[in-house]
């Protein structure tokens, strides 16, 4: 049965209308506010933690590459083709040698280095006759970007047992064996993920004697 309602003379007016009040219809509008900004910060989360883990994974799979190559490369370190010495310079950033990283029968001379917060490479073949390494022919490329710390390499020599302590610096490249490569890889501080250490250590063939 239908509600009407009167007025003053008897009359009856229209039935009230049926649905929500003006009450009822701002608590929808709140709690689906409430529920939708739940969700956007809810999928947010989820596009931030992807975002993070791909950065992760990204950066570990770099570290890892990187340094493998690396590794070989300072493995198979050899006399230049002038008959400068295996290696050229080490330093706590920088460490230079000779070494035919393409397989070519010349040896060329690679350089890796931190530049800023940086890690490259530089590599300079031999040319002219007799031959000659020119500084100025070296191709450079950038391995390795948000690098943290100071310091890349250390260096150890015939002595080292695991725990010896490195070659202090100025360092004595006739003395090196084995060298240690440490790269902290950070793309934010501010942000996660956190930090990431990669390491190796490599005993150079053509210098090893009782390592």
């Amino acid at each position: 049965m239908k509600n009407f309602t009167h007025n003053k003379k008897g009359f009856a007016r229209r039935p009230l209308a049926e649905g929500f009040s003006i009450v009822e219809m701002l608590i929808a509008v709140s709690i689906i506010t409430v529920v939708g900004l739940a969700l956007g910060y809810f999928a947010r989360n989820i596009f931030v933690y992807n975002s993070f883990v791909s950065a992760g994974l990204a950066n570990a799979d770099a570290g890892r590459n990187i340094l493998t190559v690396a590794a070989a490369e300072i493995r198979g370190a050899t006399p230049a083709d002038t008959g400068a010495y295996t290696i050229d310079t080490a330093t706590a950033t920088t460490f230079t040698f000779y070494s035919d990283i393409d397989n070519d029968g010349l040896k060329d001379r690679v350089r890796y280095f931190l530049s800023g917060t940086s890690f490259k490479k530089g590599v300079t073949k031999p040319s002219g006759s007799p031959l000659t390494y020119n500084s100025a022919n070296e191709k450079l490329s950038t391995l390795i970007y948000n690098v943290t710390g100071t310091s890349i390499f250390s260096y150890y020599d015939k002595n080292y047992d695991g725990t010896t302590a490195a070659l202090p610096s100025p360092v004595d490249v006739s003395k090196i064996r084995l060298v240690k490569l440490t790269v902290t890889i950070d793309r934010d501080p501010n942000r996660s993920p956190i930090p990431m250490t990669f390491s190796t250590q490599v005993s150079i063939r053509n210098l090893k004697d009782n390592l």
